[in-house]
């Protein structure tokens, strides 16, 4: 039984593990058990690989805090063209939905990992074969939760076109300027008017209100938490309002004149 037990250890002394960087990400070890001859299979490694290049990619979806369209997620946070990132190839297949209200963005991408062979390094490294593997996953997601994905059969034929992802809605890079002229030019009367011809896009938010002979205007996309807010005072003087910006996050004050009218306390 001791002879048995020194075997044992002398083995287990001579384990290793194979290691195969993927590009800038964290290294991915396979331990390889008790006392196996020849080179580990380079097809194993590849899987491993692409599965653990999959799991990256759900880990930087991450959790949803704004509403995107499938096509803007799969083309601003995959690489818009098929990349190699490493020794895995990452090509977004298919997308659909949107991340809004109770909806669901889904995207489908393809990891195409390869192998180079290797030869032992060390006493007790095996090396390993070349190999190549190609695994496919589905990734759901959705407004304010964590994103999940499940391995799914490589669909067959031609890779689709690279997505595209349109502007994001935001306020316009002279919003200041414009609210600016839009209160010194109005009256209480034209006030709401005013600031509404300033801003007319879609999806622009536009408050105002008088609050003790003072112009309030409040301008912004809520969505995108992005918000101006500006005061004219009865005797002519402008001012930009500053406020806490949790205040714009869902089930807050969110972008309105009560950021000056009623400040949260």
């Amino acid at each position: 039984m001791h002879m048995l037990i020194a075997g044992w250890r002398r083995c287990g002394a001579r384990r290793t593990a194979v290691v195969r960087l993927v590009g800038a990400l964290t290294a991915a070890a396979v331990a390889l058990a008790g006392c196996a001859t020849g080179p580990v299979d380079g097809n194993t490694l590849a899987r491993d690989a692409a599965e653990w290049t999959a799991k990256q990619l759900n880990d930087k979806f991450g959790r949803r805090m704004r509403a995107r369209d499938a096509e803007y997620i799969a083309a601003t946070e995959i690489p818009a063209e098929p990349q190699d990132v490493g020794e895995v190839r990452v090509t977004p297949l298919a997308w659909s939905g949107r991340t809004s209200g109770d909806e669901t963005a889904t995207i489908d991408v393809r990891f195409a990992a390869t192998v180079p062979s290797r030869e032992p390094a060390s006493f007790g490294d095996r090396g390993n074969t070349a190999g190549s593997a190609t695994r496919c996953y589905r990734y759901e997601l959705q407004l304010y939760r964590d994103t999940g994905y499940h391995e799914i059969r490589c669909p067959q034929g031609v890779t689709p076109p690279a997505p595209s992802a349109s502007p994001v809605l935001t306020l316009p890079p002279d919003a200041n300027d414009r609210l600016t002229a839009a209160l010194r030019s109005a009256t209480p009367d034209t006030l709401a008017n005013v600031v509404r011809a300033a801003f007319p896009q879609d999806g622009i938010r536009v408050d105002t209100v008088i609050y003790q002979d003072t112009m309030v205007a409040a301008v912004g996309v809520p969505a995108e938490r992005d918000c101006l807010v500006m005061i004219r005072t009865p005797d002519g003087m402008l001012k930009q309002v500053s406020y806490d910006r949790i205040q714009l996050e869902p089930g807050e004050t969110g972008c309105n004149t009560r950021l000056y009218t009623n400040p949260p306390r």
